[in-house]
Protein backbone atom coordinates (compact mmCIF):
# COMPACT_ATOMS: atom_id res chain seq x y z
CA UNK A 1 0.00 0.00 0.00
CA UNK A 2 1.38 3.48 -0.84
CA UNK A 3 2.42 5.79 1.98
CA UNK A 4 -0.68 7.64 3.19
CA UNK A 5 0.71 11.20 3.17
CA UNK A 6 1.24 11.00 -0.62
CA UNK A 7 -2.51 10.39 -1.01
CA UNK A 8 -3.51 12.77 1.75
CA UNK A 9 -5.82 15.67 0.91
CA UNK A 10 -5.97 18.44 3.51
CA UNK A 11 -8.74 21.01 3.34
CA UNK A 12 -10.20 23.75 5.49
CA UNK A 13 -13.34 22.36 7.08
CA UNK A 14 -16.64 23.79 8.31
CA UNK A 15 -17.37 20.75 10.53
CA UNK A 16 -20.72 19.99 8.92
CA UNK A 17 -19.78 16.53 7.63
CA UNK A 18 -21.12 13.85 10.02
CA UNK A 19 -17.81 11.96 9.79
CA UNK A 20 -15.94 15.02 11.03
CA UNK A 21 -18.48 15.60 13.78
CA UNK A 22 -18.03 11.99 14.89
CA UNK A 23 -14.24 12.47 15.02
CA UNK A 24 -14.66 15.64 17.11
CA UNK A 25 -16.95 13.72 19.50
CA UNK A 26 -14.41 10.88 19.70
CA UNK A 27 -11.66 13.41 20.43
CA UNK A 28 -13.58 15.22 23.17
CA UNK A 29 -14.66 11.93 24.74
CA UNK A 30 -11.11 10.61 24.70
CA UNK A 31 -9.72 13.80 26.23
CA UNK A 32 -12.28 13.62 29.03
CA UNK A 33 -11.53 9.93 29.62
CA UNK A 34 -7.74 10.45 29.65
CA UNK A 35 -7.74 13.53 31.89
CA UNK A 36 -8.69 13.98 35.54
CA UNK A 37 -12.01 15.81 36.04
CA UNK A 38 -11.75 19.50 35.24
CA UNK A 39 -8.41 19.29 33.43
CA UNK A 40 -9.48 18.73 29.81
CA UNK A 41 -9.58 21.78 27.57
CA UNK A 42 -10.60 20.04 24.35
CA UNK A 43 -12.93 22.13 22.23
CA UNK A 44 -16.28 20.73 21.17
CA UNK A 45 -18.08 21.69 17.94
CA UNK A 46 -19.16 25.02 19.40
CA UNK A 47 -15.61 25.95 20.33
CA UNK A 48 -14.12 24.74 17.06
CA UNK A 49 -16.61 26.73 14.99
CA UNK A 50 -16.21 29.86 17.09
CA UNK A 51 -14.53 33.08 16.02
CA UNK A 52 -10.84 32.93 15.33
CA UNK A 53 -10.64 29.14 14.82
CA UNK A 54 -9.50 27.43 11.63
CA UNK A 55 -9.99 23.68 11.29
CA UNK A 56 -8.47 21.43 8.65
CA UNK A 57 -9.32 17.82 7.95
CA UNK A 58 -7.12 15.24 6.25
CA UNK A 59 -8.60 12.69 3.88
CA UNK A 60 -7.18 9.48 2.46
CA UNK A 61 -8.10 10.37 -1.11
CA UNK A 62 -10.56 13.19 -1.76
CA UNK A 63 -13.10 14.46 0.78
CA UNK A 64 -15.87 13.35 -1.56
CA UNK A 65 -14.91 9.70 -1.86
CA UNK A 66 -12.07 9.19 0.62
CA UNK A 67 -11.85 8.28 4.28
CA UNK A 68 -11.44 10.85 7.03
CA UNK A 69 -7.89 10.50 8.34
CA UNK A 70 -7.63 13.29 10.91
CA UNK A 71 -8.17 16.88 11.94
CA UNK A 72 -6.36 19.83 13.50
CA UNK A 73 -7.43 23.30 14.64
CA UNK A 74 -5.43 26.49 15.08
CA UNK A 75 -6.64 29.68 16.72
CA UNK A 76 -5.90 33.07 15.21
CA UNK A 77 -3.59 33.72 18.17
CA UNK A 78 -1.49 30.65 17.36
CA UNK A 79 -2.81 28.04 19.77
CA UNK A 80 -2.84 24.53 18.36
CA UNK A 81 -6.11 22.86 19.39
CA UNK A 82 -7.93 19.56 18.98
CA UNK A 83 -5.51 17.54 16.89
CA UNK A 84 -6.75 13.97 16.30
CA UNK A 85 -5.91 11.13 13.93
CA UNK A 86 -8.78 8.82 13.06
CA UNK A 87 -8.17 5.41 14.71
CA UNK A 88 -8.06 3.70 11.27
CA UNK A 89 -5.09 5.88 10.23
CA UNK A 90 -2.80 5.87 13.28
CA UNK A 91 0.98 5.68 12.81
CA UNK A 92 0.78 6.52 9.10
CA UNK A 93 1.98 10.14 9.07
CA UNK A 94 -1.41 11.85 9.27
CA UNK A 95 -0.66 13.85 12.43
CA UNK A 96 2.72 14.97 11.11
CA UNK A 97 1.13 16.13 7.84
CA UNK A 98 -1.63 18.02 9.68
CA UNK A 99 0.86 19.62 12.06
CA UNK A 100 3.06 20.74 9.16
CA UNK A 101 0.00 22.19 7.41
CA UNK A 102 -1.08 24.14 10.50
CA UNK A 103 2.46 25.44 11.05
CA UNK A 104 2.71 26.55 7.41
CA UNK A 105 -0.58 28.43 7.85
CA UNK A 106 0.68 30.06 11.05
CA UNK A 107 3.82 31.25 9.26
CA UNK A 108 1.76 32.56 6.33
CA UNK A 109 -0.42 34.50 8.80
CA UNK A 110 2.69 36.16 10.26
CA UNK A 111 2.46 34.45 13.64
CA UNK A 112 5.72 34.35 15.57
CA UNK A 113 4.99 31.26 17.61
CA UNK A 114 2.56 28.39 18.05
CA UNK A 115 1.62 27.24 21.55
CA UNK A 116 -0.33 24.33 22.95
CA UNK A 117 -1.54 22.79 26.16
CA UNK A 118 -1.73 19.02 26.52
CA UNK A 119 -1.94 16.35 29.17
CA UNK A 120 0.80 14.53 31.03
CA UNK A 121 -0.76 11.05 31.23
CA UNK A 122 0.69 8.23 29.07
CA UNK A 123 -2.02 8.51 26.36
CA UNK A 124 -0.60 11.97 25.53
CA UNK A 125 2.98 10.70 25.04
CA UNK A 126 2.75 10.05 21.25
CA UNK A 127 1.44 13.55 20.59
CA UNK A 128 4.08 15.16 22.80
CA UNK A 129 6.78 13.15 21.00
CA UNK A 130 5.45 14.41 17.66
CA UNK A 131 5.50 18.01 18.84
CA UNK A 132 9.04 17.67 20.17
CA UNK A 133 10.21 16.12 16.87
CA UNK A 134 8.93 19.25 15.17
CA UNK A 135 10.83 21.57 17.51
CA UNK A 136 8.32 22.37 20.24
CA UNK A 137 9.86 23.05 23.64
CA UNK A 138 8.49 23.45 27.16
CA UNK A 139 7.08 26.78 28.28
CA UNK A 140 4.89 28.12 31.05
CA UNK A 141 1.12 28.54 30.99
CA UNK A 142 -0.44 31.06 28.62
CA UNK A 143 -3.85 32.66 28.30
CA UNK A 144 -6.23 31.48 31.01
CA UNK A 145 -4.46 28.17 31.61
CA UNK A 146 -3.13 27.33 35.06
CA UNK A 147 -0.21 24.95 35.46
CA UNK A 148 -0.82 21.71 37.31
CA UNK A 149 0.44 18.14 37.44
CA UNK A 150 -1.98 17.05 34.72
CA UNK A 151 -1.03 19.50 31.98
CA UNK A 152 2.02 20.76 30.15
CA UNK A 153 2.66 23.66 27.80
CA UNK A 154 4.76 23.70 24.67
CA UNK A 155 5.71 26.27 22.07
CA UNK A 156 7.44 26.52 18.72
CA UNK A 157 9.01 29.83 17.74
CA UNK A 158 8.44 30.25 14.02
Amino acid sequence: MPDLPSRLTIRRDDLTDPRVRDLVALHVGSMLADSPPGTSYALDLTGLTGPGMTVWTAWDGSPDDGALAGMVALSCTGELKSMRTHPDHLRRGVAAALLAHALDHARAQGLHRVVLETGTAPPFDPAVALYRRHGFVDRGPFGDYVAGPDNQFLQLVL
